[in-house]
Order: structure tokens, then sequence, then C-alpha cells
């Protein structure tokens, strides 16, 4: 069991996991929940027992020299962190981890043990996969969700995935299996630029968050590193005309696919982000 220690009583808290691995394509996911922890000013409150869960020659401890100078192991594992921004009426609990080597629903099982112990009301994991998408146009972001309710409120769709699924569908799976709401947002990564990091990515997750709580979150300097990231993208592109060639058919089937309204709901959804920012920011 994962020892909670100092965590006061929270406020309807709902809990945002991710996971690097088979699950985080660039790192987008677990990125974006980094990003939530500093921005939000998170404390870790937990963190699971790596031995049964990690095999340690695939993800290897760290050592390192720690502010006194000594030096330490820090060994791979899943933290738990709460926080309590100042724009929501409710409290989050951050799930930040490696996808675990071994017995998945026991990992599975202690996680949401400490989630339920923590009063969870809701689970929302991210993800990110490789994809046929231009890095031009805005990253797709898929969102699933695991009762009717939340499908009709939130306008997502039951999933109709069939094949290999990583932690984080195990885990959905297991959100299931105890009665837990849980929603899933997956971000699709330009497969030919799949090297970490996607700014770009990590920002359209934060995006549909934004949508999911109804409020701005600090963005930082994700905005730019994500227009940073996509012209340094436009100039490897630029130095290889078969890249090149690939990335203007991929527009024009993104173009042809894309309905003008779905294009201008995201105008209209992005618009609204960014009045809650300005509100936010006043």
């Amino acid at each position: 069991m994962i020892e909670l220690e100092g965590v006061p009583d929270l406020v309807d808290p709902v809990v945002i996991a991710a996971f690097e691995g088979w699950n985080d394509a660039a790192d987008a996911a677990s990125s974006a929940v980094d990003h939530l922890i500093k921005a939000w000013g998170a404390r870790i409150v937990g963190v699971i027992d790596p031995e049964d869960f990690y095999d340690f020659q695939v993800n290897r401890p760290v050592v390192g020299i720690d502010d006194q100078g000594h030096r330490r192991i820090t060994w791979p594992s899943t933290q738990i962190a709460i926080a309590s921004p100042p724009t929501l009426d409710r409290d989050i609990i951050l799930l930040r981890g490696i996808e675990p080597n071994m017995r998945w629903r026991q990992f599975s099982a202690e996680l949401l043990a400490a989630c339920e112990e923590l009063g969870a009301q809701l689970v929302v994991t991210l993800g990110a996969l490789l994809a046929d998408t231009p890095h031009t146009r805005p990253i797709p972001v898929t969102g699933t969700a695991s009762e009717p309710e939340l499908i009709d409120r939130l306008k997502l769709e039951e999933s109709t995935y069939e094949g290999p699924t990583g932690i984080v569908g195990v885990f959905q799976d297991a959100c299931t299996q105890l009665d837990m709401p849980a929603v899933s947002y997956w971000a699709a990564v330009p497969h030919y630029v799949a090297q970490p990091p996607c700014p770009k990515a990590t920002l359209a997750l934060i995006g549909q968050l934004e949508d999911l709580f109804e409020t701005s979150i600090p963005l930082g300097d994700l905005p730019e590193d994500a227009r940073a990231w996509e012209r340094g993208v436009d100039e490897l592109a630029q130095e290889d005309e078969d890249v090149a060639d690939y990335v203007r058919s991929l527009e024009e089937t993104r173009d042809t696919t894309d309905l003008p309204e779905a294009s201008g709901e995201a105008i209209a959804r992005e618009f609204e982000r960014y009045l809650k920012r300005r509100q936010g920011d006043a």
C-alpha cells in the first residue's frame, strides 16, 4: 500500500494521470502533468514502492548529488501529488510516473486505492501516440469516457479501439471495474518528429483540460515553446525535399478531411480559452 503523508481533506478531487513509456509519444503526456505540477505548485504526498513493479535493468536508478552535496540514488517510480488551483473550486490529484515492467493490475489497484482514500471523484488519463498528422496544423486530440453521462456531457466518444494497450488502458479499465468515472485524452504527435519534446502536443492536452474544467491554466513558456518547435520542424522539412513533399501531402489530406464547421468550432474553443486566460490574468 502507498503511504500518504500530510494530506488535508480534499474538495471533490479529480485525478490527472500520465505515464512515461509506450503511452507517451514524444513525452507529451508526462510533460503535461509536469507542467501542471509546476504551474499549480503541487506537493508530493506519496510514492509507490518501485521494487515490485520495475525492472531496474530496463528503468535504471540514477545517481546524483543532492542540495547538501551528498550522493543519492533516485529510483524509477510513480508519485502522487496534490494541488489546489486558485481558479478551481476543487482539488487536483496528479499521478506522474513510468509505465511499470510487471504486475500492472496490482500497480493500478494500489494507485486507485490511494486515489479513493483521497476522495477522488473522477480520473483523467493523458496519453500521446504517433500518427500521420502534419506538424503545421493543430494537434488532434481524441477523448473517450467510461460512462454514457460523461460521453454526452463532454461530447466525447466511447472507445472502439481493439489491439495492444499500455498502462493507460489498463488503468482506465481498473477505473471501470471500480465504478470510478474516467476520461482519457490522447494527443496525436507527427510520427516524423517523434523525438521528445513536443510542446505543441503538450499544449493541446492542456487545452483539453481547460475545456474540461472550464477555466484557464497558466501556460508559462508553453505557447512560445510550441511555436519554436514548429519553426524548427519547418526548417528541417525545408532541408529535405522528400520530407517537405510528405508534409504537404499530409496537409492536403488533413485540410480535405476537416469539415469547415469543425474548424469553426476549434476556433471558437480557442477564443473561449483566450478570454478565460485574460479574465484569470485580470
